[in-house]
């Protein structure tokens, strides 16, 4: 699998963090110290199960990440490890959550000999500096800290994330810890699965600290797991036929340019729907005839034909390599002024005809829960992202743009995300590398997405599935940079044979999630 985690695990912003503190504590009764104690003895013992042997030394901070440091400290010493404090700023001495237990304690050094000097005592490093409070550059003394622990060499294990690390948007605005794992309390930190926080974490590992169970409206964003996936996505019953596993047409390619719609296809087909019509200029009839036999062709020019296709379909996916041109355009808000309760996705050309004003269809075309758009960042821009946002706020962009054209959005990138119109949390995939960066994968994503929504998935739910199976088709293929889309076509299968999950090699029962570090 691509992670070992559970169905619910929520994405938290540092505000939302720090309410769930209070929410905890104030409402429900849940004593600081109880989610301190658990949060210490917890990464003690994943540190312990992964760093098996050699001395420790733990990096703490004055505030409650230095605290969960503290706690890690004098677990680490009832195990019998060999471990050591240095503190940086005032803590009481001695520290009262040591409960006397006889862990040397040592004042950051002045002199950066001496701190290299102390941090080499170490076989394994803990961040436990800054949390998820702080924003912007840390300041210069931790600043001073955090470069030496990042040139020590040593492997560092970060508390709830990286130290110098923004916790809503993954950025770094000066110095920050580069770990190799971190281990997140509760919920991982949104700024730790958007790049560049996702390299500077690790592995990431979330483990389960006494929190009641999370009410609704508290976190905005969730993350697409394993065990999600396996509880969303559609089952093939026992007696069935072709129609009755989804009637798709896809409206694709422009003359004699026929590679995108082939690839939408044989996605589709791949990802489970069980009937494919492709609407394309007839002089790709051949191409596309030739290459996915199981596929029936449409003359997109044939009026008639195109209607009697849509009547005859559940969903219509358009927009591969349909071509920009204003006849392209005119033809495809003829056939969206058509639609009657079939599900749309519009992708690639289509986004720049809508982004121009060339459909105004759309607007009464489907049920918002029934559609779906499919931008990556310039893309999304056409269609009105602010460019800035998108750096700083991805996931905010997504949620606006939802609303914006009452879709789901599936945003394209590292990671690939999904919003839903009505404003639930955004969903953020696990699966999916840079090894994806090629032209036409996103005709790979479409074919797949729209056979979903064929299938009768809601466009949420259907951008959420398709992300996963394609993101885990690719990383099983093993192709690297080499990766072409007709790998992650083919891998399809084995990604959805292998999309129900397993938790027989979780590190231990409190871990909800154990995702390794990004490729």
């Amino acid at each position: 699998m691509t992670d070992d985690g559970r169905a619910d695990v929520r994405l938290l912003t540092g505000t939302e963090s720090a309410r769930l503190d209070r929410w905890a504590m104030e409402d429900e009764g849940v004593p600081s110290r109880v989610l301190m104690e658990n949060a210490g003895r917890g990464a003690a013992l994943v540190l312990d199960r992964l760093f098996p042997s050699g001395p420790v030394v733990v990096v703490a901070g004055t505030g409650n990440n230095g605290g969960d440091g503290v706690v890690l400290a004098r677990s680490l010493r009832r195990f019998g490890r060999d471990v050591s404090l240095l503190v940086l700023g005032e803590r009481p001495r001695p520290d009262p959550l040591l409960h006397a237990w006889p862990v040397p304690v040592e004042t950051v050094p002045d002199h950066d000999g001496a701190l290299d000097a102390a941090l080499a005592r170490g076989a394994v490093l803990v961040d436990a500096l800054l949390g998820t409070g702080v924003t912007g550059a840390p300041r210069a003394r931790h600043a001073r800290v955090i470069r030496a622990m990042n040139r020590s060499r040593r492997p560092i294990l970060a508390l709830d994330l990286p130290s110098g690390l923004d916790a809503d948007s993954g950025a770094v605005a000066g110095e920050a810890i580069r770990a190799d794992l971190t281990v997140a309390f509760g919920f991982p930190k949104v700024g730790t699965v958007l790049f560049p926080g996702r390299e500077l974490s690790g592995r990431l590992i979330v483990i389960e600290i006494g929190f009641p169970p999370l009410p609704e409206g508290l976190s905005s964003a969730r993350l697409l797991t394993s065990e999600w996936i396996a509880s969303h996505r559609p089952r093939r019953p026992l007696v069935t036929h072709k129609k009755a596993e989804g009637r798709l047409l896809i409206a694709a390619g422009s003359p004699g340019m026929a590679g995108a719609a082939i690839l939408s296809a044989r996605a589709a087909l791949r990802a489970g729907v069980g009937y494919v019509r492709v609407a394309s200029p007839e002089e790709n009839r051949t191409a596309v005839q030739s290459s996915v036999p199981e596929a029936l062709f449409v003359d997109i020019a044939q009026d008639d034909a195109l209607s009697d296709a849509l009547a005859d379909s559940d969903a219509v996916a358009a927009g591969p390599g349909l071509g920009a041109g204003s006849g392209a355009g005119e033809r495809l808000n003829g056939l969206l002024s058509e639609v009657e309760g079939q599900a749309v996705l519009l992708d690639a050309d289509a986004l720049t005809h809508l982004g121009n004003g060339a459909l105004p269809a759309f607007a009464g075309a489907g049920e918002g829960e029934r559609r779906i758009l499919t931008p990556h960042p310039g893309e999304a821009v056409r269609i009105g992202a602010d460019p800035e946002s998108l750096s700083g706020d991805v996931l905010g962009v997504a949620r606006d743009l939802a609303s914006r054209w009452n879709a789901a959005i599936l945003l394209k990138g590292t990671p690939s995300i999904a919003a839903h119109p009505a404003g639930r949390e955004v969903l953020v995939a696990t699966s999916g590398s840079s090894d994806l960066a090629r032209a036409g994968m996103g005709d790979v994503l479409t074919g797949a997405a729209g056979a979903l929504l064929a299938r009768g998935l809601k466009g949420w739910e259907a951008s959420a599935l398709a992300l996963h199976f394609t993101g885990l088709a690719a990383m099983r293929s093993g192709a690297g940079e080499s990766l072409l889309p007709t790998d992650v076509i083919e891998g399809l299968a084995g990604a959805l044979r292998e999309g129900d999950a397993s938790t027989s090699g979780r590190l231990f029962p409190f871990v909800s999630l154990d995702l390794p570090p990004p490729h």
